[in-house]
């Protein structure tokens, strides 16, 4: 076998170390405007490997979207398999995403940045519009065991928190949060389960 061509586990293994890179360099820069070889060596291998692998910086971006969706998505099934009550269901769909594979700087920056490339990418929108879908439809399924009426609307309301939440870490230059953002989405939560009368 020809050294050029990668052993399968290689394969696996140089991919995500790509993926990682892509994250982690738009996470370093606040950007997008990164280069080929920045992402390659960062994960240790030449820009004309990098290419190999994806082709193009386009499809690293896509394959580092895919990537966090799929770890985000992976947690929250996990967390959710142990979980029964509508109410303690909801609040395992808000930890998670604030969870501390999910709202690391990193990504965080990686996801503000995916919001703007959705803009130009149809791939990536799709994606996102994948991701706000499902996210609302498993809030909804909740709220709606504990508050029929108001279960949109509550959703909508969640979903936007969460979206803020990313949006406000990136612009605190310090990085960090006056407060958990995860108590004040279930601060919300419980604030309208209470007023629709559904609250303990």
């Amino acid at each position: 076998m020809s050294d050029a061509m990668p052993k399968l586990g290689m394969q696996s293994k140089r991919s995500s170390a790509l993926i990682e890179a892509v994250i982690a360099e738009i996470g370093s820069t606040g950007s997008m405007d990164v280069t080929v070889s920045q992402i390659a060596k960062r994960a240790g291998m030449s820009s004309a490997l990098a290419h190999h692998y994806f082709g193009s910086k386009n499809s690293m971006f896509v394959a580092a979207m895919r990537h966090i969706l799929n770890v985000y998505g992976k947690e929250v099934r996990e967390r959710l398999a142990a979980a029964n009550a509508p109410r303690e269901r909801l609040e395992v769909i808000i930890r998670t995403s604030f969870s501390e594979q999910n709202f690391r700087p990193e990504v965080v920056n990686a996801w503000l940045n995916f919001y703007v490339f959705a803009q130009k990418s149809g791939e990536v929108a799709r994606l996102l519009e994948v991701y706000h879908r499902r996210l609302e439809s498993n809030l909804r399924h909740e709220l709606r065991m504990l508050m029929p009426d108001c279960a949109e609307f509550v959703a909508e309301g969640i979903a936007a928190m969460i979206d803020g939440a990313y949006i406000r870490r990136v612009l605190r230059r310090d990085g960090g949060m006056p407060c958990s953002p995860e108590d004040m989405a279930l601060d919300y939560l419980d604030l309208c389960l209470n007023r629709s009368g559904a609250g303990s």
